[in-house]
Formats: C-alpha cells, structure tokens, sequence
C-alpha cells in the first residue's frame, strides 16, 4: 500500500494506467477522503473553540453545539468537495468525448484527494501555533441588537495580527497542496476518461484554477 502511495504522489501516470485495468473501486478513495475529513474536523473542533469563546456570553451552554456543528462540517465538507470535483470533471470530460463511468472518475479523483491530506496536517500544526495567540472578542446579547457592535466585534477578530498570519498560511497551504491534487487529477481523468493530456489539463486545470482564484480573492478582500 506505501508504494502505491508514493505512486499516487509523485508517479500518477503510472499508477493510473495500472489502476484503469482493475476493477472499479471506491474503497481505498472513501478511506482517502476520510482521513481528510478527519484531520480537517479536528481543525475545525480547534476553530469551534474560537466561536464558541466568542458566543458564550449570548449563547450559554451551547459549547457542544459549537463545536459538534464545527466538526460535522468538515468532515461532511470533505466529500462534498470530491462530488463536487468529481462531477465538475466529469462534465468538463463530457466535452471532450471523454470514455468511461462516473463511478471511475470518482474514484480516481479520490486518489487525487491524498496531497490535501498533507495539506491538512500542516494547517492543523499552524492552528496549534496561531490560535493561543489570537484575541477573541466576547459577545454579550445587548451586541445582537446593535449590528454595528457586532460588525466593529467581528472586523477586530478577523484582523487580529495572529488571525491574519493563519488565514495567510492556511490559504497557501490550500493553494499549494491543490495544485499537486490538480496534478495527479490530470493522469487520473486521462485514464479514466481516455483523454489526451492536454485535454485532461483542460478539464481539471480550468476548475481549479478558477477555484485558487477565489481563494486568492477572498484573501485580498480581508
């Protein structure tokens, strides 16, 4: 399983045109998404904390909530975003007459999934790191009926100096890992949909990059 690993990671090519001659699985991807689902729920049980630091003095006792809700979503968020990119290739490959099932797609865009792991883990050592540091605004409940309090509330909690440094990491973590995701997803939709390189560069690099765009922008627009 290590060797097929390190294949999925730096010999995509390889591994794919192994892996288009087996039957089709989903297994190993469901377990690949996972394990990123799991890394990224516990940053976002660490990024619960902060909202729920910040609502104790208008929600009380809704720690849990917090935090559950934190938690859920992004694990679920994990496997929304290999649908997503899963089917957005799909459609993009349907353009180009692209061969093979959906089924297939999926599970090669699994595979490509792996790097966003990585990815995760190095997040979760930044939120380690940044989140002591950061200054969390507590809100009271006169606060929900004065939105110019809560805007003020929110602005200072987003640019704190410590906030700004883990957004700009995390961001280009994000960025980084999903261009060799997008990499491996290039050899992934020429094999399972039996396209030329250049138009399995089309089909993924077009989502993505549109995807790091926004990324970037929401960055700026900080």
């Amino acid at each position: 399983m290590s060797k097929s690993i390190i294949d999925i990671l730096i010999r995509p090519d390889a591994f794919f045109s192994n892996a288009v001659t087996e039957k089709e699985n989903l297994n190993a991807p469901i377990l690949i998404v996972l394990a990123g689902g799991i890394v990224a729920a516990i940053y976002g049980y660490l990024m619960g904390g902060l909202s729920a630091r910040m609502m104790a003095g208008v929600l009380p006792g809704m720690d849990t909530v917090i935090y559950l809700s934190a938690m859920i979503g992004a694990l679920v968020g994990a496997f929304i975003f290999w649908l997503i990119a899963g089917g957005v290739f799909f459609l993009f490959s349907y353009f180009f007459k692209g061969q093979g099932s959906f089924t297939r797609v999926m599970e090669f865009t699994g595979y490509g999934y792996l790097p966003q792991i990585l990815g995760s883990l190095i997040t979760l050592v930044a939120a380690f790191e940044y989140l002591p540091k950061i200054t969390v605004p507590v809100l009271t409940k006169a606060a929900l009926d004065n939105p110019a309090v809560m805007e003020q509330a929110m602005s200072a909690f987003m640019h704190d100096p410590a906030m700004l440094e883990l957004t700009q990491i995390t961001t280009l973590v994000a960025i980084v890992f999903m261009l060799w995701s997008a990499n491996i997803w290039i050899f992934g939709m020429k094999h399972a949909r039996g396209l030329s390189p250049r138009d399995a560069a089309i089909c993924v690099g077009l989502p993505v990059v549109a995807y790091v765009i926004f990324m970037i922008y929401n960055l700026g627009a900080m």
